[in-house]
């Protein structure tokens, strides 16, 4: 059935929202996708409904294809089963809570690891499993900063599913086939998304992975070699050791007087030292020890390695008091010399520093000539740190590129975390009760979409990949007062939804220049133009939306045409 624009509700608009910072958020504004409602939720209005509708298809598609099986939970959850996993406190800060006329609190689920698990345990025998289990359900999260439009929101639409089996073995074929049905998905969404390696944070699980989009509004930062291919999300991209630099004598250790210089800059200024010669001390609480991390001046600490390594669920930095009762000065004076009563973690990156600049744990001081084998009592030497631009590729040693991305997947193998806390067991083949291996497999609906137009679009507007466009072709009247004019355009698009293509019939009766803008700016992969070349010679005007060709041709060849430009923007992105 053919949709007539003058009967379809798609406002466009010809100014960026004041708003919108993103390209993704600025275009499904402009081409009549989302409408705000409030902070962090947006409507999808019958255009961007469809276009969400479409990547829905493809991720049903594929999960069922790799033996995935659909069903839906509710957004309401029982606070009792975040309680039991220990999650209610890790994720207090972005549950969105309620009571309910009872008095009972209620969690509107953010992510149903906890709710999937209680229903799995239907499944008893060995027999039943494997078994994959997925929605494509509304997800709410009390994000403190919304931002880019549908990016970050606090109500998105994700699909999740959950596997179950007997083994760490099975485990890993399930992963496997959730992994390559992701690559799948993205790549038939027309997106250049890379797997990454992850930190699994507070969804637990020894091994995940990350599916990344480049975007320059990506809120988050991957390592990348081109070279050999290796990327990882900047929490788990892997460090190299700094070289030993020979030939500088150890220097007598001094304090010097640093009046009101407490940042790495205003020290490496005031000494005239260069800030990687500086050793950054950092106090941090860890469940219930505090412990001293050392980096370097231009160095960050990357908290999911610390907390990884301190196998702690959280982590903070200290506050001030803590800081002065630990060092014994304010804050920016802090250094791993004659620090007592803490352990004191190293980067690696210092294992060979000379005569370096430390807080001297005394306001208004520091030390130089700091050297860490000779003076501080170092506890562990780890990878600590964030990578930068300036490290070698952990995998082949050639240089690294930081990019911006949007996290539109994430894989985790979650192992016993939830099934043992709560009670998803089954009796294996010797009659002995086991608690079921888990993994989950998580795609950001909304984002995908967003994805997709932060890499196809121009000045014009969106460029839709064919398989998320809302429509495949929008058949343009240039004169539609004219009758004779529209009727045959009416008949083309019938002709064409007939063939099997969606079909959007520009109907309205606005200026030629107008309509075409509109067709650009909402970005349909083939535009057939009703116009001119039609009135003097019975020739279509057709148009490639991604390779901006025209071309005329006669009405028994739109058919063919069409398809043929359609194939071709399936293969351009």
């Amino acid at each position: 059935m053919i949709t007539k624009w003058s009967k379809y509700f798609l406002p466009t608009l010809r100014e960026d929202p004041k708003d919108a910072e993103a390209i993704s958020h600025k275009l499904m504004m402009r081409a009549g996708l989302i409408r705000r409602v409030g902070s962090g939720a947006y409507a999808y209005l019958p255009f961007g409904l469809r276009a969400l509708q479409c990547v829905c298809a493809i991720i049903r598609e594929e999960m069922n294809n790799a033996g995935a099986q659909e069903l839906l939970m509710p957004a309401l959850t029982p606070v009792e089963l975040w309680k039991t996993t220990g999650r209610y406190e890790i994720m207090q800060d972005i549950l969105i809570r309620f009571k309910d006329r009872t008095g009972k609190e209620v969690v509107l689920g953010p992510t149903h690891e906890e709710v999937v698990t209680d229903i799995a345990k239907e499944a008893r025998s060995h027999k039943q499993l494997p078994i994959i289990l997925y929605q494509i359900q509304t997800k709410f999260r009390d994000e403190p900063r919304p931002r880019f439009g549908i990016i970050r929101s606090k109500e998105f639409l994700m699909k999740d599913a959950y596997s179950f089996d007997v083994s760490w073995e099975d485990l890993g074929r399930s992963y496997d086939a959730m992994y390559q049905a992701y690559k799948r998905i993205f790549a038939r969404s027309g997106l250049k998304a890379l797997a990454c390696d992850a930190d699994s944070g507070a969804m637990g699980g020894d091994v995940s992975h990350e599916f990344m989009a480049a975007s320059d509004f990506g809120e988050d930062r991957i390592a990348h070699c081109a070279s050999c291919g290796y990327a990882a999300n900047l929490e788990a991209a892997k460090c190299p050791p700094a070289p030993a630099i020979p030939g500088e004598a150890l220097q007598p250790l001094q304090e010097v007087a640093t009046p009101g210089q407490h940042t790495v800059e205003q020290v490496s200024q005031f000494l005239k030292v260069s800030p990687t010669k500086i050793i950054k001390t950092l106090i941090y609480e860890a469940a219930s020890d505090v412990v001293a991390v050392l980096v370097r001046g231009d160095h960050d600490v990357n908290e999911a390695k610390l907390a990884r390594l301190l196998k702690s669920k959280t982590l903070k930095l200290a506050s001030a008091a803590t800081i002065e009762r630990v060092t014994g000065a304010p804050v920016g004076f802090a250094g791993p010399v004659g620090l007592k009563g803490v352990a004191l973690i190293a980067d690696q990156t210092l294992a060979h520093l000379a005569n370096a600049v430390a807080g001297a744990n005394r306001a208004e001081a520091h030390m130089v000539n700091v050297n860490l084998s000779r003076d501080a009592k170092v506890d562990t030497v780890a990878d600590v740190r964030f990578a930068t631009e300036d490290d070698a590729c952990p995998k082949c040693g050639a240089k690294m590129a930081l990019i911006k991305t949007i996290e539109i997947g994430h894989v985790f193998k979650l192992g016993t975390r939830y099934s043992q806390a709560l009670g998803a067991v089954f009796q294996d083949a010797s009659g002995q009760s086991q608690p079921m291996i888990m993994g989950c497999y998580g795609i950001g609906v909304n984002r995908v979409l967003a994805a997709a137009i932060e890499q196809c679009h121009d000045e014009q507007g969106i460029v839709w990949p064919a398989a998320l466009a809302p429509f495949s072709v929008v058949v343009t009247v240039m004169e539609a007062v004219n009758e004779t004019m529209l009727a045959k355009a009416t008949e083309l698009a019938q002709r064409l939804d007939k063939a099997g293509f969606s079909v959007l019939l520009d109907d309205r009766q606005q200026s030629p220049g107008s309509k075409l803008k509109d067709a650009d700016l909402i970005g349909i992969p083939v535009q057939v133009v009703v116009g001119k070349a039609w009135q003097q010679a019975e020739q279509l005007e057709i148009r490639s939306r991604a390779t901006k060709e025209k071309m005329l041709v006669a009405v028994e060849a739109v058919e063919d045409t069409v398809r043929k430009l359609l194939d071709t923007s399936s293969t351009l992105v």
